[in-house]
Formats: structure tokens, C-alpha cells, sequence
């Protein structure tokens, strides 16, 4: 039997390795056996859209994130870009010392290289740049598919955990929109693609570090495919004193016109600017429409989403159909217009 130092030096020997075991993680025993360690990652959501879900997986393609110190300085930067984001439950691992950090992010699809994302030292100097072609008169344009872009701030994130693994969520937010725009015939006959030009013009092409725009000249965005086609249009009357917006019934009468069909992206839509829309006919030079888009995008946010502040609902709200159209003179026949499938009877001549 074992003596009753020798049970007191045994209970006190395993009370002391149990203690050390539990403290090691702090660096009091095991310093370099390397039985603890920390991962501090940041995972990406991008649910600010119209179904409230998250799409960061099917949509984004590359991401640039910045930690940031409390002064603004930037102590660490990384990009990731490909398959990989595509894995369900992606997130980033960030090697920082343990501390709180601010986080900024960029993303985009990566495809068209539309954007310049810049070498900087510190949080004010992490804006976006749209890169643009220049016209003979200085003017700024583009012409081809944008990809799309995200922006996501995180004031503070919280690395100061020891052991385990630190997973925050950095949300994100779109700042570009996709508009396809039909152009068709009342009477029918169909339309000639090749007669006219489809162009955005806003002054949105720099975005500061708080994804507020910066300012700028008009940029134009031109539309990047227009092609011929066919539409399914309902044939209701349009003499109705309708004032308000209504989805078209799947069950009214429909007829098939040619149309022709416009796609253009571009960057931000934000309350405050005045984006507009313009077709112009090519042989007279005549303007056929010119439209500010957000009044007509604010058009349809109907009663379901009138909770949701303007600009969430321009933020949420990347695509858009819009559906216009021409008298037998080839003006525009502005009594009506479709909008996401929404016919909307115009009252107000200013629109």
C-alpha cells in the first residue's frame, strides 16, 4: 500500500498536469509542441438581393480583403479567386497578430478585368474605379460586359481569441445592375436592331473606401449586346384609367412581336444621382427616349416592398426589364410601359 505521501505527491502531481494541460494553450507549458493553436477566417454573404438568400457562391468569383488597424492603416491583404470560392462554406483564412481589426472587401466575377482595385496603405485610399474607354472628345464610355462588383465593411472584427478557430461574416452588397431593354412596335411589324443606340449615362464610376461615389464626369455605358428577337406581350387595352402598377395575368390573350433587345450593365444605381436611359435613332439622330432610371426602377417597388428603404430596394434590385414602346413614326409611345414584367400606365409627362 502506498504511503500517505506518497497518494498526496500522486493527487497533487496530477492536479499540476491537469492545470498545466489547461493553460497551455496561454504559452505556460508545451510552448513548442504546438497542441494549440488559432485560425482567424472571414466567411462572405451576399444576401442583399430580392430573395434575401445568400448567392455569394453562385455569383462572386474573386475577393480582396483588407485588415485594417484602428488608425486605418492596412496591416494585411490577400485575394482569392476561382473554384474555390464556389465550395460550400468558403472563407478566407486572415494571419494577423490577435487583436480587433476593421475588414473592407472588393469582389467581383473576374472575368472582364472591369475594375482597378488600388495599391494602397490605408482605409481612405481603398475606393473602385470603373476602367473606361475614352472618346475623341474626352468623354468616358464603355462598351462591353462589366462584371459584376460587390463592396462589404466591417468596422470591427474581433481576432483576440487564443485557440480555435474565430469565424466572422462579412456582408456584402452589389454595386452594379443589369438592364435589358426592349424596343418593339405597336402595330407589330418588327423592329430594326441595327436603326438605334441603347446608352445609360450616369456619374457613378468611383466609389470611396465607404462605398459612397466619389465624384466624377458622366460615364456612358453603351449597351454591350443587342440583338433581334420575339416577344410575348399581353394585348389588354391600354385606355384603362389605371394609376398604379399591375403584374401581367398569365391567363390574358398574348401576341408574338419583333423586337429588338438591348443589354447594358453599369455601375451603382444611388438616390441623389439622376441616371438616365436613352435610345437614339441612328440615320436621323433623333432622341426616341431619354428616362431617369430611378424614378422608373422606384416605379415598381410596389406595396409588398414599400418597408424597404429606397436605396436598399436600388441595392437588393440588380435586374431589370424594361419594355418600351414605338408609334408609326417611330416615337415613343409613352402611355405605357412593362417594367419586370410589371405594366405601368404613365400619368406624368415628366417621367
Amino acid at each position: 500500500m502506498l504511503s500517505v505521501f506518497k497518494k498526496t505527491f500522486i493527487v497533487l502531481l496530477a492536479m499540476a498536469l491537469a492545470g498545466g494541460m489547461a493553460v497551455s494553450c496561454s504559452g505556460l507549458i508545451y510552448d513548442d509542441e504546438g497542441d494549440c493553436a488559432v485560425s482567424y477566417r472571414v466567411k462572405f454573404r451576399y444576401d442583399m438581393n430580392m430573395k434575401f438568400a445568400d448567392a455569394f457562391a453562385h455569383e462572386v468569383r474573386s475577393v480582396t480583403l483588407y485588415v485594417l488597424d484602428e488608425d486605418g492603416g492596412i496591416v494585411w491583404s490577400k485575394t482569392e479567386s476561382g473554384d474555390a470560392l464556389t465550395v460550400e462554406g468558403y472563407s478566407m483564412e486572415v494571419d494577423v497578430p490577435a487583436g480587433k481589426y476593421g475588414l473592407l472587401a472588393w469582389c467581383d466575377a473576374d472575368e472582364y478585368k472591369s475594375w482597378t482595385f488600388p495599391q494602397a496603405k490605408v482605409r481612405n485610399d481603398l475606393g473602385c474605379a470603373l476602367n473606361h474607354k475614352s472618346d475623341a472628345d474626352g468623354s468616358a464610355y464603355t462598351d462591353g460586359r462589366i462584371d459584376d462588383l460587390y463592396y462589404g465593411y466591417l468596422a470591427e472584427a474581433d481576432f483576440t481569441a487564443d485557440e480555435g478557430t474565430v469565424m466572422v461574416t462579412m456582408p456584402l452588397v452589389k454595386n452594379t445592375n443589369n438592364f435589358k431593354v426592349v424596343l418593339q412596335h405597336l402595330s407589330g411589324k418588327p423592329v430594326d436592331k441595327d436603326k438605334f443606340d441603347f446608352f445609360i449615362t450616369d456619374d457613378n464610376c468611383k466609389m470611396d473606401w465607404d462605398n459612397n461615389l466619389l465624384p466624377c464626369d458622366n460615364v456612358t455605358y453603351r449597351a454591350w449586346s443587342v440583338s433581334s428577337g420575339s416577344a410575348e406581350v399581353a394585348t389588354r387595352s391600354v385606355t384603362e384609367p389605371v394609376e398604379v402598377t399591375e403584374p401581367v395575368e398569365a391567363t390574358r390573350a398574348t401576341e408574338s412581336f419583333g423586337v429588338a433587345l438591348a443589354e447594358l450593365t453599369t455601375g451603382r444605381l444611388v438616390m441623389g444621382h439622376k441616371p438616365r436611359l436613352h435610345i437614339r435613332n441612328k440615320e436621323t439622330g433623333a432622341t426616341v427616349l431619354s428616362v431617369p432610371l430611378l424614378d422608373y426602377a422606384l416605379l415598381v417597388k410596389g406595396r409588398y416592398n414599400e418597408s424597404i428603404p429606397d436605396q436598399e430596394y436600388l441595392d437588393r434590385q440588380d435586374d431589370y426589364n424594361l419594355v418600351f414602346f414605338l408609334d408609326k413614326n417611330e416615337n415613343w409611345a409613352n402611355s405605357f410601359i412593362y417594367i419586370n414584367s410589371w405594366k405601368v400606365v404613365l400619368q406624368n409627362e415628366d417621367l
